[in-house]
């Protein structure tokens, strides 16, 4: 199951990247309940295996297109996130000190603090685009203006997946005019 687990997380970002567009430098943030996966209800049950599975295959996809991964805690942990020590520098993001447990943290957030070369935890991002595995609301570490995504891969294990992209605001009015590439 776990190796199930890692190629359908895996495939999940691939299926939003092609729809994001996202370009090397941004930022996905994944939220992942490894209870939800098994059919639990959320923090619950959690796996650290599970955890390690997900974020592999996650892991492998975001670095191979040079996008940044933020790996959102659970609500013990404020919904902070693990990020590269490289990616806060380079957002200006102001760290904290925790360091994720899975029962306190989740068990993909705790992958990621074991998986990262740099871990460091930060308490918000403004990321281009999030999966959310598992309900676990990402929504606030998104851009303001959030569009969804849907993607072929609905599950990973037993838990809904849901997606989304941002794009730039628009301002002006009826006689404006926008730019079709940044929608």
């Amino acid at each position: 199951m776990l190796e199930e687990y890692k190629l359908e997380a895996a495939q999940a970002v691939r299926e939003l990247l092609a729809e994001a567009k996202l370009k090397k430098g941004e930022i996905l943030v994944v939220g992942c309940s490894s209870s939800e996966i098994t059919a639990h209800k959320i923090g619950s049950f959690s796996n650290a295996e599970i955890g390690n599975a997900v974020f592999e295959g996650i892991f492998q996809v975001t670095k191979t297109h040079g996008i940044y991964l933020a790996a959102q805690c659970c609500e013990h942990l404020n919904r902070s996130l693990i990020v590269e020590q490289e990616m806060a520098d380079a957002y200006g993001l102001e760290c904290v000190n925790v360091v994720p447990q899975p029962k306190a943290g989740g068990s993909f957030a705790t992958a990621a603090y074991q998986g990262f070369a740099r871990p460091v935890a930060v308490e918000a991002v403004r990321a281009h685009a999030g999966i959310d595995i598992g309900d676990t609301l990402i929504g606030m570490h998104l851009r303001r203006v959030a569009v969804p995504v849907r993607i072929n891969q609905k599950k990973v294990g037993e838990a809904r997946v849901v997606c989304a992209r941002t794009r730039l605001k628009f301002v002006g009015g009826e006689r404006a005019r926008y730019d079709a590439e940044l929608m």
